[in-house]
């Protein structure tokens, strides 16, 4: 197999993960990463796009030809900027990426790293669930050869990271007790990567994937 992968988010904790597990493969032969700045990795197979402005493709276009999945890891924290950034990081910048990939490359495969709780219906009065939701929508409606949403619950950050606010905190050092609660509360870091990764290449049953879905997939294999 030769697969053309992009990848949004490679400097975060999942999209590093993908990055690294996607170089390994063998069933990928070409990966294109979209970044604000360069990165350290270098690699035969990598190519680095750098974009100044994520609402803006066009320039791009016989970069995004052939590619047949996306691994879209781009976010932001609740809180850490202000409600109409939020809304533009969570839906405009992954719907305009999505809105020129159809044009390039229709068939390919969308994974998008969504999260617990996020609300189709678009009714929350949770902005994190709303926007979730409504960027699913966008993307389950976009027409590509298949999309999936991964919805995780808490991560567990496997690798040692500074976190980014005190909820964070507080869940890493619960993660013992969440492991308990059974496997619709949390996944490591390492397990959602693997289970995104299998998902690009096989797909799944169902679109949306709950926590405890990414867990079975992982299990499974």
């Amino acid at each position: 197999m030769n697969n053309k992968v992009l990848i949004t988010g490679a400097s975060g904790m999942i999209g590093s993960l993908l990055l690294d597990i996607c170089l390994q493969d063998d069933r990928i032969s070409e990966i294109i990463s979209l970044a604000r700045k360069p990165s350290a990795v270098k690699h035969k197979k990598l190519t680095e796009l750098l974009v100044e402005d994520f609402m803006r493709y066009e320039d791009y276009l016989p970069v995004f030809e052939n590619i047949d999945f996306v691994f879209y890891c781009v976010g932001v924290y609740t809180g850490s900027v202000p409600r109409d950034v939020f809304r533009k990081i969570t839906v405009d910048y992954p719907l305009a990426l999505a809105t020129i990939l159809y044009k390039t490359s229709p068939g390919l495969r969308f994974c998008l790293l969504s999260g617990q709780g996020a609300d189709r219906k678009e009714q929350s009065k949770l902005m994190f669930a709303k926007d979730k939701g409504a960027i699913e929508n966008h993307l389950s409606k976009m027409g590509f050869g298949s999309f999936f949403s991964f919805r995780p619950g808490y991560i567990y950050p496997v690798s040692p990271r500074k976190e980014p606010n005190f909820s964070y905190r507080l869940f890493r050092g619960l993660y013992p007790v969440l492991k308990l609660m059974g496997k619709g509360f949390s996944v490591k870091s390492t397990e959602l990567a693997k289970a995104m990764f299998t998902v690009g290449i096989e797909g799944a049953s169902k679109e949306v994937l709950e926590n405890g879905d990414i867990v079975d997939i992982i299990r499974s294999k």
